[in-house]
């Protein structure tokens, strides 16, 4: 499944944008980077078992295992001191990061309710693209009967497009599920 989207990228995509951008050489044709999966556990600091879950279900859900986010400074107002663990995190890069990508596009969104597309908006300005979901509960890796709380997840995906509208192109054409508006 993985070679799909990286074949597809290779034989669809770049001579796509090639065209469309009017690209001279390869190597300028936009390409993804990485995809970094995030989750901020707030009560995490207070419940170890929480953090242990998360751990568990980022793992499942990106087949790589996730490092502890600390704090790296004090703040009395959410009682967290430095070095305390406030989220986990996983960085996803070539084989798993296709792989990732393609469940996400394929298996992922089109489980959420009222699913209409996602955000066009939400590039960074350097062609990046970032989503927050609301439930793990959209991908089928998760099980629901394991789960302890509904906690959602921030998927920033890594492009070296040059613009918003590279990157937004480069995404469309993989098959990311935008809404027009």
């Amino acid at each position: 499944m993985t070679e799909k989207l990286k074949s597809l990228y290779q034989e669809k995509v770049v001579p796509k944008l090639k065209e469309q951008f009017g690209y001279q050489n390869i190597h300028q044709v936009p390409r993804l980077v990485k995809i970094t999966v995030n989750r901020g556990l707030g009560e995490a600091s207070q419940n170890s078992k929480a953090l242990e879950s998360s751990l568990n279900e980022i793992a499942i859900i990106t087949g790589q295992k996730p490092v502890v986010t600390r704090a790296k400074k004090a703040i009395a107002g959410f009682k967290i001191r430095q070095g305390m663990p406030v989220g986990v995190m996983v960085t996803l890069r070539s084989e798993r990061m296709y792989s990732f990508l393609n469940r996400l596009i394929h298996l992922a969104l089109p489980r959420i309710r009222d699913f209409r597309g996602i955000s066009p908006r939400s590039f960074d300005g350097r062609g990046n693209y970032s989503l927050g979901i609301r439930e793990q509960l959209i991908f089928p890796e998760v099980d629901y009967d394991s789960i302890d709380q509904i906690r959602g997840m921030d998927i920033a995906i890594i492009t070296t497009a040059k613009t918003d509208e590279e990157g937004r192109a480069l995404l469309k054409e993989m098959g990311m599920p935008f809404r027009d508006n």
